[in-house]
């Protein structure tokens, strides 16, 4: 199927583009056009922007919804959930548990996935530990803690169907640097995250192979003039990305925009979501640990930050708004960013010809209206 879109502005990879229509040919997208051939079918969305589809590469859960709850419904709540929010790709989340309910929780993305997702599509799922240390844990269970393994690892990815793509890990582990060599050679991203590591150690583990750093500031070793840490390590290391979580709680503001400015498209835009995102506040499951939403922050019963109700598009519009940097800017560190991390940014990300037809529309205040996934609108406001 083809048409053409016309929209005020299009935010593209370095400019926001206007009074052309873009062409969307079998779910990718095409060139911009001045004018139309006869009989042309049009997707007519005057007074409203197109931004590339969202993508959220930490997201544990959202609307009632938790990857750890093992069933292949939530993964599809979940999925469905995140097309109003402009999301249109995403890496369901695992948490630190015990290996059954781990490979439960594979093994629901998977059939899942395979069934097909009705909303926002799976890039592959995100091992979020369990191989940590217990001084930054955040809401993660130290009981299960361990080293790295890479028979253990294997196991998973066999179980997932090759579909693991991200893990995460404390570098200070017995064997960390094999484990991170060995799994990146397989093309699978490893991050640094709840570590309590110094600033050589996580340097040695970009230079094995890790490529990205787990919620910046968060649950990491802090930045000091004579040791830097891991948050050091992360904002110095050009070779990896960083993620960010812009909801106010877990990074002041002008902290933010100096990552901003020391990572520029190195950072990405994440939200860690657990289950009460879009819910009222109340009481709560983070894996198996109770946690209390209040005025839209959820913590543990110890008072720890856990996990974030933050939907995507309001990140961007919090550091938009901090920085004053332009939209075009903010919006691809939440798009094209995220795709570049996992080495999609052929097809993902941004809009450009030949590339997937994942896009959102939203109005002036970035209210979305419209999400499209592979060309195909797959979610409108009602009242349009």
């Amino acid at each position: 199927m083809k048409y053409f879109i016309k929209a005020d502005r299009f935010l593209l990879e370095k400019e926001v583009k206007k009074g052309s229509y873009l062409v969307v040919e079998d779910g990718h997208f095409g060139s911009f056009v001045d004018s139309l051939p006869a009989n042309s079918k049009i997707m007519d969305w005057s007074g409203y922007t197109i931004a590339p589809g969202l993508f959220d590469t930490h997201i544990h859960g959202i609307d009632g919804h938790d990857i750890m709850d093992g069933r292949t419904d939530v993964v599809h709540g979940i999925s469905e959930a995140l097309l109003k929010l402009g999301v249109t790709r995403f890496l369901p989340t695992t948490l630190t548990s015990n290996k059954e309910d781990l490979n439960q929780a594979i093994k629901a993305v998977t059939d899942a996935v395979s069934t097909g997702l009705a909303g926002a599509q799976s890039e592959g799922i995100y091992l979020e530990g369990p191989y940590f240390t217990e001084k930054h844990k955040g809401a993660q269970n130290k009981n299960y803690f361990r080293d790295p393994a890479i028979d253990e690892f294997l196991e998973w990815q066999q179980l997932s169907k090759g579909t693991i793509v991200k893990i995460a890990l404390a570098p200070e582990r017995e064997g960390s640097m094999g484990f991170i060599r060995s799994v990146s050679e397989r093309g699978v991203l490893v991050s640094i995250g709840h570590t309590d590591a110094s600033y050589n150690c996580c340097t040695e583990a970009v230079d094995a192979g890790a490529r990205n750093f787990v919620h910046l500031f968060n649950g990491m070793s802090g930045l000091h003039h004579r040791e830097p840490g891991a948050t050091g390590a992360g904002l110095i290391d050009q070779r990896a990305y960083s993620e960010l979580i812009c909801d106010g709680f877990h990074v002041h503001p002008d902290i933010a925009c100096f990552a901003l400015k020391t990572k520029q498209d190195k950072l990405l835009l994440i939200t860690d979501c657990m289950r009460a995102g879009l819910m009222p506040d109340g009481d709560y499951l983070l894996g198996e640990f109770p946690v209390v939403m209040r005025n839209g922050v959820a913590r543990t019963e110890t008072g720890s930050l856990a996990g974030s109700t933050l939907n995507l598009i309001d990140g961007i519009k919090n550091l938009q708004q901090w920085s004053g940097n332009s939209l075009t800017e903010i919006w691809h560190l939440a798009s094209l960013s995220p795709a570049r991390s996992l080495g999609k940014e052929t097809i993902l990300g941004s809009i450009k010809p030949e590339k997937t037809a994942d896009y959102v529309v939203v109005d002036d205040n970035l209210h979305v209206q419209a999400t499209a996934v592979q060309g195909e609108i797959k979610y409108r406001k009602q009242d349009l």
